[in-house]
Parts: structure tokens; sequence; C-alpha cells
């Protein structure tokens, strides 16, 4: 299995690569847990041209619409060994609600979440 992202949150990956102005050839996406977090550990998400070689990697393809012109995307998705035990078989996907917008994780190894969606229990 893999850390997978949906449409919509390649969509955003992608925006904010242009409007940072990064490199999507050489960025990657990296995504990761850390401990803390109401629930015992937090999901963390970043921008990185920094890879290591113990990495899980894995490319997407997308059509991104940008502009009324429907473009090919991809994206570098990277995980560190660790992370990648609680993430595995994980789907990121972006919400843009009244409450609020932001990136959500559907985890199937999570056993517990807080209300905010922002960490999990393992």
């Amino acid at each position: 299995m893999a850390v997978t992202l949906t449409d919509i949150a390649a969509r955003e990956i992608a925006g904010v690569l242009k409007q940072q102005e990064l490199d999507p050839e050489k960025t990657c996406l990296r995504v990761g847990v850390k401990g803390g977090g109401c629930s015992g550990f937090s999901y963390l998400l970043d921008l990185t041209e920094n890879k290591k070689d113990s990495d899980e990697e894995w490319e997407y393809d997308f059509q991104i619409e940008r502009d009324g012109k429907t473009e090919p995307f991809r994206l570098k998705v990277i995980c560190d060994p660790k992370s990648y035990l609680y993430l595995n078989g994980t789907v990121v996907d972006f919400k843009d609600e009244l409450m609020g917008r932001g990136f959500v994780f559907n985890n199937p190894n999570a056993t517990a979440t807080c209300g905010c969606g922002s960490s999990f229990g393992a």
C-alpha cells in the first residue's frame, strides 16, 4: 500500500508550489508523523527537495485545472520509514468548508482521532 492524495489535495499542492515558486520537478511532498497532539501523534506535511535514501517514495500523475485549462501535474510523495508504519494506506484530502480549510488525513491505522483531525492514536 502507499500514502495517496485525492485530486483536490493535489490541486492544492500544485497551487502552493506555484505560489511559492518551487520547482515541481525537484520538490516532493513529505508526509509524516511526530509524537504529540491531543491523541498521541500529529500529522506532518512539508514541501522539500531533501529526500533520504531510506524514504518510501511514490509518484502520482494528476490533471490540474488552471486558468480554464487542464494540464498534467506529477507529484512525488515521500515518507520516512517510521512514519510509514502509521501512515500506510492513508489518503490525504483537502477540505474547504465554512468552518475552515485544510488537509484531512483518512488513516485506516488510526484507532482514535481528535476533534480537529490533526492528531491520532494508533
